[in-house]
């Protein structure tokens, strides 16, 4: 698995805290703090989650 350094989460209010990183290739991943391990990376399926959650209330804070 390639190192990832993450950045601090984003939180809001009761939602789940969503983290960015990059790896040493300049690829980008997204996953919920906490769960690093099950990280998306920048897929389209990574995009579409991300907008699910948004729609859901989860990643307000991120727009």
């Amino acid at each position: 698995m390639a190192d990832i350094t993450w950045e601090e989460p984003f939180c809001a209010e009761s939602s789940s805290c969503f983290r960015i990183g990059t790896d040493a290739d300049g690829k980008g991943y997204i996953a919920v703090a906490g769960q690093e391990e099950r990280h998306l990376i920048d897929t389209r399926e990574a995009l579409q989650t991300l907008i699910r959650d948004i729609k859901a209330g989860k990643a307000d804070h991120l727009l």
